[in-house]
Parts: C-alpha cells; sequence; structure tokens
C-alpha cells in the first residue's frame, strides 16, 4: 500500500519547515500505513518476493540520467546538504557551464546585500525657477532613478501631481536625465536585433525599455502604431518609426540615429495583423516624449525634450514616484525572469559599491569579486541577466553559495515553487520533495537551481547546468530566436533536470529501511 499523504498537506508541512533540519531521523509523515482506530497495531508483513518473471527494475542513476538526456557539451551537476555545506551528489559538479538566468539568483543576492530589501528607487520631477501662477519660469526636469518597473502610468502618475500644483506651461527647457545608472544600448549584443528581452538599460527606464508594435492590413497596406501602451495612457512615440518593405526576410532591420530610431518589418511576415514588444535604444527620449505626451492630454504644454548632462545641484521637487521595495522587486524579476530588472539591481548594486562601470561586464566583475569576498566561491559571471553565453559558474560552487545560510534566509523565500513531474510528464502528487528554483534558457543552454526539502526532512540546494556551445556557435548571427532543433534539445534538458530531482527526492525521502521498503513497493 502507497503512504496516503495528499499533495496539501505535504506541501504545507515542508513549506513550513524549509528552514529546519538537513536530515531528520524520521520523516516529516510516516510512511507506513498507521493502524486503524480501535485496532491493535500490528508490525508491517515482510515483503513479498516477486512474481515469477518479474524482475525489479534498479533506479537510473545520475550517470545514466546524463547519457540518456544525449545533450553533448558540457553537464554540471551537484546536490548539497544546507546544514553541513556537505556534496551530496553531483556530476562533473567542477566544470563551469553558462547558467543563463539562474544568475538572477546570485544578482538577487548581491543587490539584497548591497542595498538592502528595503531599499525604493525614485523618480522625480524637480523644477528651477520659480512657479508664476500656472506658469514654471525655470526648468522642468524628468529625473530617473533607475526605477525598473516605471511605466507609462506611473508617469502619468507624476503628470496627475503638476496638475494638482497648478502648473500649464514651462517656460525654460523639459530636460531628461538618466545619470543615477550608467546607460548601455542593449544588454547581448549577440541577440536578434527584434527580441524585446534585450533592451536599453539605464537610469530611467519605462516600460522596460520596450515600445509596442502594432500593425492591420489596410487594403493593400498596413497601419502601424509604435506607441508607449499601459492601462491607463498609450501615447504614439515619434522618434521610434516603423515602415513596411515588401521583402520575406529579414523580418526586422534596425538603425539607430542620435535622437531617433527607425525599423523596417518584412511585409511577408505580417499577415492580416498582430503585435509584439520591440526594444528601445534611447531610453531617455522615450522617456521624454511619453511624459511630453501626456503632459500635453493634461493641459501641460512643454517643449521637446532635452538630456540633462548632470542633476541639478538645487531643484524643487515638484513630484515623486516610488518603487515597490526591492525584496518584491527582485520576487518578480526571478518569477518573470525579467533581463532589465536583473541588469538595473546589478547595476544599482555596484554603484552603490562606488562602480560606475564602462560595460556591463565591469560591474559583472564587480558582483564576481563580492562572491568571492562573501562565500569563497570562485564565479565568471558576464552580466546580471544571464543574457550572455560567456558567463561561467560550476554547480559545486553554485550550490555552496545557495548553500550558505545568508543566501537561504534572504533568497530563498523569493523563489518561486517548482511542481515535480514524473517521467511522462504528469504533475507528482504528492511529491518526493518540495522544490524551490529557478530556470535559465537560451538557445542549446539550460540550467536549474534552488532548493529542495524532501518527505524524510533533507534540506538540499541543487544545480543542474547544461550547455552544447557546439550547437550554439551553429546557430550564432541567427535572425531566428528559436533556431532548428533547440526545442527538442531543451526538452531532453529539462528531462535530466527532472529526473535528478525525482532522484535526489526518493533517495532522500526516508530513513535508510523506509527507503528499502518503497523500492520493495516500486518494485513489486
Amino acid at each position: 500500500m502507497r503512504p496516503s499523504l495528499t499533495r496539501r498537506a505535504f506541501l504545507s508541512g515542508a513549506a513550513a519547515s524549509a528552514g529546519g533540519l538537513a536530515l531528520a531521523d524520521s520523516p516529516l509523515t510516516a510512511l507506513r500505513p498507521q493502524a486503524r482506530p480501535g485496532s491493535a497495531a500490528t508490525p508491517p508483513a515482510p515483503p513479498q518476493p516477486f512474481a515469477p518473471g518479474k524482475r525489479p527494475v534498479p533506479r537510473p542513476s545520475l550517470d545514466d540520467l546524463v547519457r540518456n538526456a544525449r545533450l553533448g557539451g558540457d553537464v554540471s551537476i551537484a546536490l548539497r546538504d544546507t546544514a553541513t555545506g556537505e556534496v551530496r551528489g553531483q556530476y562533473q559538479g567542477d566544470v563551469e557551464v553558462p547558467p543563463a538566468s539562474v544568475t538572477k539568483t546570485v544578482t538577487t543576492l548581491y543587490a539584497l546585500d548591497t542595498l538592502g530589501p528595503a531599499h525604493r528607487f525614485a523618480t522625480r520631477v524637480l523644477a528651477t525657477g520659480a512657479l508664476a501662477g500656472d506658469t514654471l519660469t525655470g526648468d522642468l526636469i524628468l529625473a530617473g532613478g533607475g526605477d525598473p518597473g516605471l511605466d507609462t502610468d506611473g508617469l502619468g502618475a507624476l503628470v496627475d501631481e503638476l496638475v494638482a500644483a497648478g502648473i500649464r506651461r514651462v517656460e525654460g527647457r523639459f530636460l531628461v536625465w538618466d545619470g543615477a545608472l550608467a546607460t548601455f544600448p542593449q544588454i547581448e549584443p549577440s541577440q536578434p536585433v527584434h527580441v524585446s528581452y534585450n533592451p536599453a538599460v539605464g537610469g530611467l527606464n519605462v516600460n522596460y525599455n520596450r515600445v509596442h508594435f502594432e500593425w492591420a492590413r489596410a487594403g493593400s497596406e498596413y497601419d502601424v502604431t509604435m506607441q508607449a501602451r499601459a492601462a491607463r495612457y498609450s501615447p504614439d512615440v515619434p522618434a521610434i518609426g516603423m515602415e513596411v518593405i515588401d521583402r520575406s526576410v529579414p523580418v526586422y532591420t534596425y538603425a539607430e540615429g542620435e535622437a531617433s530610431e527607425e525599423w523596417t518589418v518584412a511585409r511577408g511576415a505580417l499577415g492580416t495583423g498582430g503585435s509584439r514588444w520591440l526594444p528601445i535604444r534611447h531610453p531617455w527620449i522615450y522617456a521624454g516624449e511619453v511624459f511630453q505626451a501626456i503632459c500635453a492630454y493634461q493641459g501641460i504644454v512643454l517643449p521637446a525634450p532635452e538630456r540633462a548632462a548632470a542633476e541639478p545641484e538645487t531643484a524643487l521637487e515638484l513630484a515623486r514616484l516610488e518603487s515597490a521595495e526591492l525584496a518584491e522587486i527582485a520576487r518578480d524579476m526571478l518569477y518573470y525572469s525579467t533581463n532589465l530588472t536583473a541588469e538595473v539591481l546589478g547595476l544599482a548594486a555596484s554603484a552603490a559599491r562606488s562602480l560606475e562601470p564602462a560595460t556591463l561586464k565591469v560591474s559583472a566583475a564587480m558582483m564576481n569579486l563580492w562572491v568571492r569576498q562573501r562565500f569563497g566561491e570562485r564565479v565568471a559571471f558576464a552580466d546580471h541577466s544571464g543574457l550572455s553565453d560567456e558567463s561561467r559558474v560550476s554547480a559545486l560552487s553554485l550550490t555552496a553559495v545557495l548553500a550558505h545560510p545568508a543566501a537561504r534566509e534572504s533568497l530563498r523565500p523569493l523563489l518561486k515553487t517548482h511542481l515535480m513531474l514524473d517521467a511522462q510528464g504528469n504533475l507528482m502528487d504528492p511529491p518526493p520533495a518540495v522544490v524551490q528554483a529557478k530556470t535559465g534558457t537560451l538557445n542549446f543552454v539550460s540550467a536549474l537551481a534552488g532548493y529542495a526539502r524532501t518527505i524524510g526532512a533533507a534540506d538540499l540546494s541543487f544545480a543542474t547546468l547544461t550547455a552544447s556551445h557546439e550547437r550554439r556557435a551553429e546557430t550564432a548571427g541567427s535572425e531566428e530566436e528559436t533556431p532548428p532543433g533547440a526545442r527538442d534539445w531543451l526538452a531532453r534538458s529539462r528531462g535530466l533536470q527532472e529526473g535528478a530531482l525525482r532522484l535526489w527526492g526518493r533517495s532522500f525521502s526516508a530513513t535508510p529501511a523506509e527507503r528499502a521498503a518503497l523500492a520493495e513497493l516500486d518494485h513489486g
């Protein structure tokens, strides 16, 4: 008989004790059937011999799982006891592999340790000069603070405060300051030009630095819009243009001017209509035009935006919008895997450490140094989001960082629950472990790392990192977001990750005697 443990009971019990012992003397819930009320408890019957012709099928080892995945390239896997730091299992644990978005776990720790979980980013509207009636006699400044979650409607909330203050006209300049963080036109140059997860990053970010492109067939032509879309406001963005061209490929081309961005799209790829987000490369112009458009809608006349060379030393604050606390921003970033947010958090942490990086790689190097000093592990991240395939980390180093008490305390509550699947891809109910983890995916790179707590109260940190550098090299420079073979490779990598979790969950789910009994049940 299988134990009658519901998924709800297991999840609630294991989650409630997620910070507890590494290996308990007994499981959280008895694995043997309990005696019915009023009956005498009797010892369990000895295992029955296997039916004639039926032989037990041993569970695959970690080596078997890796071999059966047929991934090629590099595989690095490690499992640690979080209480002792002891390595409980590994496969080429010291091999360094690109971690993809698993990088965001370390970026989260870096930002929380440097800035604090209650840190907030502030976007402000400042003024020089005086207010005479409804006219500001000096300059109006939109001053970014790096908020990665600022959107069009957030700018609208700032405009509401200006309206409430009675401002209707500005005699001076309209300045946009984005110098709170260094600005970079994109995260990773090797990515296709049109992917929205590779936008510019800087001190003033709106709509994750994306513009909403929408098209609809109108006779033989197309109506197209480029908008800063949000729930309340969706203004057009004049500085960003789109032209439909008679061609099949490439689907998109991009040209960058000093104060403009020009896109073309292949007519053959459009069909009857649709929409998608595209990245922007000039965040300050984008934010400035959006703010100016909302002001015009609310009856405030502003001149064209200009980029401020520096933050004004003396200015009156007219409006202020603060972000959520850093811990909440990090939680959303880990859940949705937003690259811009990760780069902003990393850059903000480096800036707080008095670093003005010339590249994202320099800021990542500061994070690498922090990991070495804080956790004693050598890592080589090339950015804060994992979008670069130049980053390298071994499963042993990553699990050592995750197993550290400070990491568990701050990171684990922010990770989402990873639902375990059986070999057929079905949800395991109940699962052999409760898992909180972060995934990471690039073409021919896949990773999963986090924490697992088993029924037997084993508390573990784990990492499964896989990459085929040869397959990535074959598709370098491709405009395709998902090149041929990438989906199948990813499915096999994820099968390896799930298989490793099942192996560990069952191996550490009970005492040795109970594991033997469970094995008999599986084989019988």
